[in-house]
């Protein structure tokens, strides 16, 4: 299994050429790979590779993709060599199918505020008319970054973000119904982590994943909020350490089966 020929994909082995641990990074809804170079920054001894999920930043015309396909996809970005697979958000879910599916692609992962709208205590949104698609993007970067960063965007960058309003949508729709996964049959170490000051529903989300896997591990950020790449990133990469510690550790010794 391979990528999608025209999936953005940046893969950034050490600069001397060593053999390194293999990292993947998945982002979430309304993000793209570049918000995470801060974090590959701090991680210049490892291979890490970020990739534009499809509808996103360079990899927007390839069009909206179910949570299947996004699953696939980073099965295709391993292209069959295992990596310790860091994501963020709705990543993380597509990195927990994954792990769950292909356990030898995915030795480990940081699982970053995943979210469990399937989860009976889970927010639900009020209900509100249809609104267009690249309203609702401009409504969610609103929401994450605030009114006042936003109007000093450059008109080309709201633009380009505005249009990203489909694959936000979709994304949205992806977590719809049953879960996609069962937390007892992931059998690789998981790490996952929140922010201190995130919302409540993360932090419940979060605890409850770490609890509920096999091989789970809780971290928690002081300070940081759903944004921990851009806020923290020198921290976020402190958590990719973790887990690609936890693979190696796994891979001497035991890890529980599913």
């Amino acid at each position: 299994m391979s990528a999608l020929p025209d999936l953005h994909v940046i893969d950034k082995p050490p600069a001397d050429g060593s053999e390194a641990p293999r990292v993947v990074i998945v982002h979430g809804a309304m993000d793209r790979s570049a918000s995470f170079g801060r974090v590959g920054g701090h991680l210049r001894d490892l291979n890490v590779v970020r990739y534009d999920r499809r509808g996103y930043g360079e990899s927007a015309a390839l069009g909206t993709g179910t949570l299947e396909e996004h699953v696939e996809d980073l099965l295709g970005v391993l292209d069959g060599r295992p990596a310790t697979v860091f994501g963020h958000s709705i990543g993380g879910v597509i990195a927990l199918v994954a792990a769950e599916r292909a356990p030898d692609l995915v030795p480990s992962l940081l699982a970053y505020e995943s979210p469990e709208p399937w989860a009976p205590w889970w927010p639900r949104p009020k209900p509100r008319p249809a609104r267009d698609p690249a309203d609702e993007a401009e409504a969610f970067m609103r929401r994450a970054i605030g009114d006042r960063f936003w109007n000093r965007l450059p008109a080309r960058t709201r633009e380009a973000r505005r249009a990203e309003g489909p694959a936000l949508l979709a994304d949205l729709v992806s977590l719809r119904g049953a879960p996609p996964y069962d937390p007892a049959r992931i059998g690789v170490p998981v790490l996952a982590a929140a922010g201190a000051d995130t919302t409540w529903w993360h932090l419940r989300a979060t605890r409850e994943l770490a609890e509920a896997l096999p091989a789970g591990e809780l971290a928690v950020v002081p300070g940081a909020e759903h944004g921990v790449h851009l806020s923290h990133p020198a921290a976020a990469a402190q958590l990719v350490r973790r887990a690609v510690d936890q693979a190696a550790v796994a891979s001497a010794g035991h890890v529980p089966d599913p």
